[in-house]
């Protein structure tokens, strides 16, 4: 398999040139279920197994679940401030330096499990009380200055949750730890 493949096993993310009812509903669907899907995936590994990348060069299994908590609570706080705010300058992060933090390299994965779900109970309930004029807000990404919509953000969010998924299932298929 080739890097490509394995850095991106759905792909990079397609915006829609229009997001529909149907995009966000799916998408919403998506950031709902991840909390269950990923604990089932995760939760019997052993500590070996989780100490093992994903790829040669990639993230442990134990630092994608917790990038995942780290990079959705981000996602989070960045719908709060297109809320609440005019097209707000979100604030960038180092999601490598966050992965390698102490926390992410050697905690329970338990702590972000139930972190996620928290956090997914919240979005997802926000996310259901969208208007139409929330979902045309938008915020600044500081790199290349780039404005995010609301709607196109939560297509990110599942997104990202399918991919880093699929980051973490295929290596458990490539080393026939589930079927």
């Amino acid at each position: 398999m080739d890097l490509e493949a394995l850095r991106y096993p759905i792909g990079h993310f397609q915006r829609p040139e229009i997001i529909t009812e149907t995009h966000i509903s799916t998408w919403v669907t998506v950031l709902e279920e991840l909390p269950k899907r990923l604990g089932n995936l995760v939760s019997e590994l052993s500590t070996e197994q989780l100490n093992t990348p994903y790829r040669v060069g990639g993230w442990t299994v134990r630092q994608v679940v917790h990038h995942i908590g780290d990079s959705h609570h981000n996602s989070y706080t960045r719908f709060k401030w297109a809320l609440s705010e005019d097209k707000p300058v979100i604030k960038a992060y180092n999601e490598k330096e966050w992965c390698n933090s102490v926390d992410a390299k050697i905690a329970p994965i338990t702590l972000s499990l139930n972190y996620i779900t928290a956090l997914h109970a919240r979005l997802v309930y926000m996310l259901k009380g969208f208007t139409e004029q929330d979902l045309e807000k938008a915020f600044l990404h500081p790199d290349g200055n780039e404005e995010v919509g609301l709607s196109e953000n939560i297509g990110r969010y599942a997104w990202h949750s399918n991919h880093h998924f699929a980051h973490i299932e295929n290596l458990l298929i490539r080393e026939k730890w589930i079927k």
